[in-house]
């Protein structure tokens, strides 16, 4: 038999309580697009605030925008929704066509341009503000 006393059951019974389950549905009538504080640049977001922490966003590049050498302080994870979008990591260009997936993990530069008529659309998992 286990003894426990005060405060250290109490840390035990909080442990035991399971995560809050959470479920976030956003339809594509609901993304509300905002200025993204860079002309060409557009974001939408869908969980969790941008500015404050971790969140989940759709980012977009209009038709010809070319996004300038830069980096992330978090950790951001990506999937190419439509468009052609283009990425160019140290130096090298890569097409990200819809359906691909690209990761920019500790602060690594790279520089991004959207290439033909359509506007290029990305999903966004941010892991920090």
């Amino acid at each position: 038999m286990i003894r426990m006393r005060g405060s250290l059951w109490a840390a035990a019974a909080l442990l035991a309580i399971p995560a809050v389950a959470k479920s976030v549905v956003t339809s594509q009538s609901e993304i509300k697009w905002a200025s993204g504080g860079t002309p060409g640049v557009s974001t939408a977001a869908v969980d969790g605030d941008m500015a404050k922490g971790a969140s989940h966003f759709f980012l977009k590049y209009a038709s010809g925008f070319v996004a300038p050498v830069h980096h992330h302080s978090p950790d951001h994870y990506v999937t190419t929704v439509s468009g052609n979008l283009v990425i160019i990591v140290d130096g090298k260009e890569q097409r990200v066509p819809p359906g691909s997936f690209f990761a920019f993990t500790g602060k690594q530069k790279h520089a991004a341009r959207c290439e033909g008529s359509e506007d290029c659309v990305m999903f966004v998992d941010a892991r920090g503000a």
